[in-house]
């Protein structure tokens, strides 16, 4: 466990000096504190992959059972989305901006709620659905917290503020980005609502209970929903997208970990301690 937990704050310390990395490459008008951020968010990422690894094989539990496994496993999922973009593409070097600090903040709440002891899924719990369920919503959320920085980025280069908007691509560019990261994610999320029920199904006979989280899991994706109605229907553009994008990021945030963490729910309910 000693291992475990030092490469954890490891992978703490190296989000944090990514972040901070990005937040002062645009203070300070320089392009290659970005590239010291995405690779200190590569390098932070190889502990991170170990933590999990190493808490796997010693547990033989799934990663994702308590709050800070389900933190860490999205943040997982949502730091590989983020490497993948800008390493295949590098197009929007500064996208880190947005999405480093809200890892980092997120995986050091996470370090404060680490428990020594291994928790489990009682076996009427265990099923294929819940890694289904899982992979989606974690997922999605790195999907949808990567469609915030691309509002963000389009806010930026819209003040056409000097050598920021310089180093972006065209609102355009910068838009249709936006608008694929939020179809991944609400996509994924379907994936885990319905995955979700499925596994409800199993656990309680019915595929709907009502459960907080449930209900606001749906608002969540319902509101992406709306993005993709607003654009695709009714013919929003620019600047109005962008700031949806970045605030429904707050309400995906309160779904996933607000949520459970605050009220007793069959979400928070199934983590059986030993």
């Amino acid at each position: 466990m000693i291992h475990e937990y030092l490469f954890f704050w490891i992978a703490v310390g190296l989000y944090g000096a990514s972040a901070c990395s990005y937040i002062f490459g645009i203070i300070a008008k320089n392009e290659k504190l970005f590239l010291f951020g995405l690779y200190s968010a590569l390098a932070g990422f190889i502990p991170h992959v170990l933590s999990i690894a190493l808490r796997w094989m010693a547990t033989g539990i799934s990663p994702f059972i308590t709050i800070s496994e389900s933190i860490s496993f999205g943040m997982f999922m949502t730091i590989l989305i983020f490497l993948v973009f800008e390493f295949s593409s590098k197009k929007v070097r500064p996208l880190g901006v947005l999405v480093m600090p809200v890892a980092f903040v997120l995986m050091g709440w996470a370090g404060t709620l680490i428990k020594n002891a291994a928790t489990q899924l009682v076996p009427a719990l265990q099923s294929w659905w819940i890694w289904i369920h899982i992979i989606g919503a974690a997922t999605g959320f790195g999907s949808v917290l990567s469609a915030a920085g691309m509002g963000l980025m389009y806010l930026l280069k819209e003040k056409k503020s000097g050598w920021i908007s310089d180093k972006l691509p065209e609102p355009q560019a910068i838009e249709n980005l936006e608008y694929r990261f939020v179809a991944g994610g609400f996509i994924m999320y379907g994936l885990m609502i319905v995955s979700g029920a499925f596994w409800a199904n199993q656990v309680k006979g019915n595929y709907w209970n009502w459960d907080p989280v449930e209900v606001w899991s749906f608002i969540s994706w319902l509101t992406y929903g709306i993005y993709l109605h607003l654009r695709i229907t009714m013919g929003w553009r620019g600047r109005r997208l962008a700031w949806y994008a970045l605030i429904a990021l707050a309400a995906m945030i309160v779904s996933y970990w607000g949520i459970p963490f605050s009220v007793e729910t069959f979400h928070s309910g199934f983590r059986i301690e030993h």
